[in-house]
């Protein structure tokens, strides 16, 4: 397997050589080659897999050149019951990504795909988790070090410092927007104390810290001497590591292998729903992506207009699902690049055009017109939406879901298709946005043991303008390189 760019790069590289890099060298991502294909008769055989021998045998047909046994260890140490034990009492520890049935909607069935069971209480931790893992396997064999930088609405730090404290030979330098995460989301962060963890909360919005990662990424120089890394979802890895709680939760959801099944995903960044592209692409049978937003709409108005059009960070609503805060969405050149049939030339013109112009117009374009054959629609959600739902399926199910799942639940409700099961991907536990939750129930969501008392520890971060060199300083500083 070997991987390319979506702006057409030619320097294809193995699985591991894209790992620690994160960004090509033109900016553009990482995709492989073609995607391999998964028959029905594979789907057959899959069923009835722990999680860990599942993903070993998806993350085998992208990883070869890892030493199968070597892959095995990684995923078994990974995706235990253990580490995935933060969940509801009703949860199957055993299945990692349990289904959590809420009932029949509209004739067919409606669930929860728990992905939240992990160390953060997030579905960031089901990838992170592995790349961590991976990267301390990697740097090991190749006596090297890495210095992570990366950029969070919320989820992605936690579950990137968690998955990363303590592993040899790697640090973490974490971009959080100041003030907008939630007061447990923050916790998680900034009270963690170890010496290969910095925190570093700027003056902006979510997207500044991303362009920011992608500024350092794009200077090379830098780059290579400071060793920087990404566990952005720019970073191929995570996506792929998404991509087999799609194929748990198809197989978990049916009986055979010729039913069908759709999923709601709340997205901002469009990684997670990328991963189901991904997987449907290969073969998974999903009859509906369903891509559903917050206040932050841009992934809304492109599925239902053509139009791109990136917020700028004034343009960016601060919302009650703010890890999908979000107006420039990173994996969605992922899907444009598979859209306009793998043209890195107008891949690579039209994402310069999001930089210089501010986004594309496909609307009158063939591709366009194509986007049905991929199976996404979209919808999106607003405050008085979630606190509605959060309401109506804790009254309905006697279930309290978290405001992004409940932007999810929202979305997938108006999509739903007779005799097609549906899953929302949850996002998170309702703990993470417990102000919303109190707001919605008047009372807030139970708390796991591990966790309480967690916003009265000592915290420690940085803070700094969203200004580049500031923080390719602050790097250096600490990496003494």
């Amino acid at each position: 397997m070997r991987y390319l760019s979506t702006r057409g790069h030619n320097a294809q590289q193995t699985f591991s050589e894209i790992l620690l890099g994160g960004l090509a060298a033109d900016g553009g991502l990482y995709l492989p080659e073609k995607y391999p294909q998964v028959t029905t008769a594979q789907l057959d055989a899959w069923r009835g897999l722990s999680y860990a021998d599942l993903a070993f045998e998806v993350l085998s047909l992208y990883c070869d050149d890892i030493p199968p046994v070597d892959l095995k260890a990684l995923v078994k140490k990974t995706y235990t019951a253990e580490v995935y034990s933060n969940g509801r009492a009703d949860d199957s520890a055993k299945d990692i990504t349990p289904i959590h049935w809420l009932g029949d909607e509209a004739g067919t069935r409606l669930g929860l795909l728990s992905l939240s069971n992990g160390p953060t209480l997030a579905f960031k931790d089901m990838a992170m988790q592995l790349l961590g893992n991976l990267f301390e396997y990697t740097l090991n064999k190749r006596g090297q070090e890495l210095n992570i930088l990366g950029a969070t609405s919320g989820d992605t730090g936690s579950a990137a410092e968690y998955a990363m404290r303590g592993k040899k030979g790697v640090r973490v330098f974490m971009l959080s927007p100041k003030g907008k995460m939630s007061a447990f989301q923050v916790a998680q962060m900034y009270s963690l104390q170890d010496e290969n963890i910095y925190n570093i909360a700027i003056d902006g919005v979510f997207d500044d810290a991303q362009d920011i990662v992608k500024a350092v990424s794009n200077d090379h120089a830098f780059k290579a001497q400071q060793k920087i890394g990404t566990v952005n979802s720019i970073n191929w890895a995570r996506v792929v590591a998404q991509v087999v709680y799609y194929f748990q939760g198809y197989l978990l959801a049916t009986k055979n292998s010729t039913e069908k099944v759709s999923f709601c995903v709340p997205s901002g960044n469009f990684g997670n729903v990328c991963a189901g592209h991904i997987a449907r692409m290969m073969g998974l049978p999903i009859e509906k992506l369903v891509v559903a937003t917050n206040e932050n709409d841009v992934l809304d108005e492109f599925f239902k207009t053509g139009v791109y059009r990136a917020r700028q960070s004034a343009e960016t609503f601060h919302t009650t699902s703010p890890s999908m805060d979000i107006s420039k969405a990173s994996n969605f050149e992922r899907f444009v690049y598979d859209l306009v049939g793998r043209d890195p030339v107008r891949t690579a013109k039209m994402f310069q055009d999001v930089e210089t112009k501010g986004g594309f117009d496909l609307s009158k374009d063939d591709a366009y017109k194509t986007i049905s054959q991929y199976g996404f629609v979209s919808g999106k959600s607003t405050h008085a939406n979630r606190l509605e739902t959060i309401r109506d399926i804790h009254a309905k199910y006697s279930v309290v879901i978290d405001t992004h799942t409940a932007d999810g639940v929202k979305v997938a409700r108006e999509n739903l298709q007779a005799n097609v099961p549906m899953l929302v991907l949850e996002t998170a536990l309702p703990i993470k946005f417990a102000e919303t939750i109190q707001e919605a129930l008047g009372r807030s969501p139970d708390r796991p043991a591990a966790f309480i008392g967690i916003e009265d520890q000592p915290q420690r971060v940085a803070e700094m303008p969203a200004d580049v060199n500031q923080v390719k300083a602050f790097v250096a500083k600490h990496t003494g390189l």
